[in-house]
């Protein structure tokens, strides 16, 4: 896949000075401080119609993953552009709510339910349950016969594929705890039929995450559309597949100046767009609703995080950059070995070196790079880790007792606190 030139420039270089829409992000991160977490509204809602264009008409649920990030502010923009939303919690449900995305194009994923939350879910009337096992679809049987209600499910099949990348975000293996394998699916919808409160909709799938290759969509589909086939030959009527989230997004090289360290991206130019568009020829063969949960792909690229240098240390074996943002901050180069790019807010004829960037907390896993090559920051520099508005904040803590960032929307050039900077007192 090449030739998608699906990035708005709403992180740019321009003088010299990194902009986010029409504004200086040093400015932003002056007047409100650092860590900070920027948004850019532009690049929301782009790639919500980005990933939308790729449908070209054909009928289907685009529903946001509201894990990747819950912000509220965030959440609201893509409501109003239509989308639903996949929620894993009570606590996402209600922000969903709030947020204006309405209860028929919610669905609740989760491998572990509480009865509470199927309670809250049914009450609220909620598009579909995406069950993972049969125990599972006993407790939400008899909680929706208490209730007077009937509950609509989809069936999470795990596939075995393995879908590649780090092995804490594979979903679709036999010994992940994801799903019913596919060779019992049948059997098990079957059996839900027979269920007096619930209403049997279809499949669920969800391979993995961050997949950068279209094959393994590809193998997916290929997998589903025969197991649909199956199940109506068997009496089951599938009316919709879930065809999940997981796609990719270009970490490596998303912004470039001449001044900066060549960055260029690994492999394929990535879009969600560009995957739907190959996989959906496919999906079309099963003559079903179509839905998809991306999240990351709406989210990362239109975030940074923000830090400031606190310290250079020259060690006996290599030079540390001591920035003021830490893993509790953002975990995912500790959690995954993720790679987010570093670049400075304002950038000059700085020689180029090798460093750690590293944070303050008392920890050897508290990085964000190991020997990346930067040019020379001192004392004082800013610098922004690109493509963090996915699985940024809503992963970040309280380790070391560190009050959670800020967080501050840019829309042209207006600049808002959507979530204040934690206090001491708060902790």
């Amino acid at each position: 896949m090449s030739g998608d030139r699906h990035r708005v420039q709403e992180f740019a270089y321009d003088n010299n000075q990194l902009m986010v829409e029409s504004l200086r992000l040093r400015e932003v991160a002056e007047r409100f401080g650092t860590p900070l977490y920027v948004y850019s509204k532009r690049a929301i809602v782009y790639h919500c119609s980005h990933i939308e264009s790729a449908f070209d008409g054909y009928p289907h649920l685009t529903c946001y993953a509201v894990k990747a990030n819950s912000n509220r502010a965030l959440m609201k923009i893509i409501a109003q552009e239509g989308l639903g939303a996949d929620v894993g919690s009570k606590g996402e449900l209600y922000l969903a709510l709030a947020a204006g995305f309405l209860p028929a194009k919610i669905s609740f994923s989760g491998v572990g339910k509480r009865d509470d939350e199927m309670e809250y879910a049914l009450e609220k009337g909620i598009a579909a349950f995406n069950v993972e096992s049969t125990e599972e679809l006993e407790v939400l049987n008899g909680i929706a016969g208490r209730m007077g209600k009937r509950a609509r499910i989809l069936l999470r099949v795990n596939l075995d594929i393995d879908a590649g990348g780090h092995a804490y975000v594979s979903t679709s293996l036999k010994e992940n705890k994801f799903g019913i394998g596919s060779e019992k699916a049948i059997g098990v919808l079957k059996w839900a039929q027979g269920l007096p409160h619930i209403d049997v909709g279809g499949l669920h799938s969800h391979i993995g995450s961050q997949i950068i290759q279209a094959k393994i969509f590809l193998s997916a589909a290929r997998l589903l559309v025969n197991l649909v086939n199956s199940a109506r030959e068997a009496g089951v009527p599938v009316e919709d597949l879930d065809f999940g989230g997981g796609y990719g997004v270009q970490y490596h090289g998303f912004i470039s100046h001449p001044a900066l360290p060549d960055d260029r991206p690994e492999g394929e130019d990535l879009s969600t767009a560009l995957l739907i568009k190959a996989v959906l020829p496919i999906l079309k063969e099963a003559g079903c609703r179509l839905s998809i949960q991306p999240g990351r792909s709406i989210a990362a690229h239109a975030g940074v995080l923000v830090c400031r240098v606190l310290y250079r240390k020259e060690g006996d074996a290599k030079t540390f950059v001591v920035v003021d943002g830490g893993m509790n901050d953002l975990i995912r180069p500790s959690l995954y070995h993720a790679y987010h790019q570093i670049v400075p807010l304002a950038v000059n004829e700085a020689p180029h070196e090798t460093v750690d960037v590293v944070g303050p907390l008392c920890e050897s896993g508290d990085f964000f790079a190991i020997d990346r090559t930067l040019p020379h920051l001192k004392r004082g520099d800013f610098v922004a880790l690109m493509c963090a508005g996915a699985y940024g904040f809503v992963l970040s803590s309280n380790y070391n007792a560190r009050p959670r960032p800020a967080e501050v929307l840019v829309d042209g050039e207006t600049c808002t606190l959507i979530r204040g900077r934690e206090t001491i007192e708060e902790l």
